[in-house]
């Protein structure tokens, strides 16, 4: 199961100079919003992209579903 983690980090190849390969971990910025803010009390909203409805839904166990 995915699940998002603030601190969570992406990585990223960089060769030395001794030619071994080495992986950094550098954060990413994601632009975060409250689930309080986007669904302002309702259990389920509406989100149009490229022209398709999805439904983004709050679950009886607190968890959100996303359906076409």
């Amino acid at each position: 199961m995915n699940t998002h983690n603030p601190g969570d980090f992406r990585y990223r190849v960089r060769r030395s100079d001794d030619s071994s390969v080495r992986f950094d971990r550098i954060p990413v910025s994601v632009r975060t919003l409250s689930s309080n803010t986007l669904f302002q009390g309702e259990h389920e909203i509406g989100i149009e992209h490229h022209g398709a409805l999805y439904r983004l839904k709050i679950t009886r166990q607190g968890k959100l579903i996303l359906n076409k």
